[in-house]
């Protein structure tokens, strides 16, 4: 009963926090893109050590850290007005970050580890697998629009909270039998998968009512979030599973870690991104 209650009262605080900075502005919402960032691919490389690999975690993180910057400078109208983000200056960042990528191949010259290509393999992993998900959601406001729109990326929250944390829970506990892929998830079952993706579809229908928007396009987004999303819970445990841990962190009490919490996001942002630049 103690875990449940801490459970409930962190989730509550974690989605009044998550909400507001995504409504409060571009530079509230870049900031807890931000965190998001720092914290997730701290813990993908602290996985990846327990694994007996040695990633270069602060180039990872600062290649991490320009690239989610580039990609947010890009789209708010609030940065480029107030800093007066120019051409010159998105060139000189992105040439950073092109160089900085292949110096983790001379950095490695220098570490004598004993496999460099597992050093710089999981150093890059960790900026396809966290930082660049989180620089694509920096688009979900505005892809559709012409205008940014926060509801937006509250919509697609919504959405992904519905499958797996509402409707997937509750149709699993209750009829779940067949399991989906016990080997890395045991409670998951095909039954929850389904009720999962009915109800993101549900959410999604609601969305497109709420924003005036298409419903056959919005329930198209939810079912891309929602399969894209367990699968994305199910790569997290594949890496927690090789790590031999529960959690991949302690920030959030009861929840674990950002990729305990964001995992579902991390893979699907990608797909709906993809799916939001051809369809709405």
């Amino acid at each position: 009963m103690k875990n449940l209650v801490v459970r409930t009262l962190s989730g509550l605080v974690l989605a009044a926090v998550v909400l507001g900075a995504i409504v409060w502005s571009q530079w509230s919402f870049g900031a807890l893109l931000a965190a998001l960032l720092v914290g997730g691919m701290y813990e993908f490389y602290t996985l990846a050590g327990k694994q007996g690999n040695a990633p270069q975690r602060v180039v990872g993180l600062v290649a991490g850290i320009v690239l989610f910057a580039l990609n947010l400078a890009f789209v708010s109208d609030d940065i480029r007005e107030i800093l007066g983000v120019a051409r010159q200056a998105f060139g000189c960042g992105l040439a950073f970050l092109l160089l900085l990528l292949p110096a983790m191949f001379i950095c490695e010259l220098y570490r004598r580890g004993e496999n460099p290509a597992s050093g710089i393999g999981t150093t890059l992993m960790g900026i396809c697998y966290v930082a660049l998900p989180l620089s694509l959601m920096c688009y979900i406001p505005i892809l559709g629009s012409d205008t940014w729109n926060p509801w937006v990326m509250v919509a697609y929250i919504f959405i992904i909270w519905a499958n797996d944390d509402v409707f997937a829970y509750l149709v699993g506990m209750s009829v779940g039998r067949h399991r989906l892929c016990e080997r890395l998830s045991p409670k998951k079952s095909w039954e929850g998968f389904f009720g999962g993706i009915a109800g993101a579809v549900v959410m999604g229908i609601v969305a497109a009512r709420v924003l005036d928007g298409n419903m056959w396009v919005w329930a198209g987004l939810a079912l891309v979030a929602a399969v894209s999303g367990v699968l994305g819970d199910l790569v997290e445990s594949m890496f927690k599973r090789a790590a031999g841990v529960k959690d991949s962190g302690r920030l959030i009490p009861g929840h674990g870690g950002v990729l305990d919490r964001f995992d579902a996001m991390l893979l699907s942002a990608p797909f709906v991104f993809v799916y939001m630049l051809f369809v709405m």
